[in-house]
């Protein structure tokens, strides 16, 4: 079975949902309608008893690099569907009662390293990396992130990614404790699908209790920090810092922040 949706598709197939982002020209840059469709793929299949396992992952050379702000109108007032879109793709991953597996198959950024940290084992290429990159056009992290990276990595760390922007090579994210392992390149494929395997092949009800308990215990704030995101986001979303922050990256220039 098959579903086709705005830059996703989805399909399932023998146990496993697949859901791929699907814009491989935009690296995977998310907008809002494709936030949406990952969430509904998730939540159609949520109590599917054909469906063992999930994976996410995405088409082309990248896992997904954010959203898309490429032709952004920085003159429209700003909103928070997408930020709501984002929160949602989190809290249905989480809520979803069997083991997904992020499959990063390239780089992961901004909002794109939020999808990733929300499943429950990310793995990624070796050639991969996660940039949380929203201080460069003048915002903060959302999608959860705040509290999915702190949650994996601790506060010192977080900190670094978020406040510095700085790319994260997928060795050092997997000894840092933020994914659950990393895959040579050309093995990638062939070791997602062992890893697929073995959890479709596995106790469901162990899982999903499992994967409860856990996320309960150490995923506290997830609710608060989708809060707290929105709440900042927006008020960055209508300040200066934006405005310069987009302008320099649609002409491919360091910002110039000063305020």
């Amino acid at each position: 079975m098959t579903n086709d949706l705005p830059g996703v598709d989805s399909v399932v197939d023998d146990g496993v949902l697949r859901v791929t982002l699907n814009r491989p020209s935009k690296m995977n840059a998310v907008k809002t309608e494709t936030l949406e469709a990952v969430s509904e793929a998730f939540e159609k299949h949520a109590n599917d008893p054909a469906v063992r396992v999930a994976v996410l992952t995405g088409a082309g050379r990248a896992f997904c690099s954010g959203a898309d702000i490429a032709g952004r109108d920085l003159t429209a007032p700003p909103t928070a569907e997408t930020i709501d879109a984002a929160n949602r793709v989190a809290a249905a991953i989480r809520a979803f009662p069997r083991p997904v597996v992020g499959a990063v198959n390239g780089a992961a950024a901004g909002v794109g390293v939020s999808l990733a940290l929300a499943c429950d084992l990310t793995v990624a290429k070796e050639s991969g990396y996660f940039l949380l990159a929203f201080t460069r056009i003048g915002l903060m992290p959302d999608g959860g992130a705040s509290a999915l990276v702190a949650a994996s990595i601790g506060r010192t760390r977080a900190l670094k990614m978020a406040l510095l922007a700085e790319r994260l090579p997928a060795a050092e994210a997997l000894a840092s404790g933020l994914i659950a392992e990393v895959y040579p390149d050309d093995e990638f494929d062939a070791s997602v699908e062992a890893l697929v395997q073995r959890l479709a092949d596995g106790p469901s009800p162990a899982f999903a209790a499992t994967k409860n308990a856990i996320n309960d215990a150490t995923l506290t704030e997830l609710d608060e920090a989708f809060a707290r995101e929105r709440s900042g986001q927006l008020e960055l979303l209508a300040g200066p810092d934006f405005v310069e922050g987009v302008t320099a990256f649609q002409e491919k220039r360091p910002a110039n922040f000063r305020r």
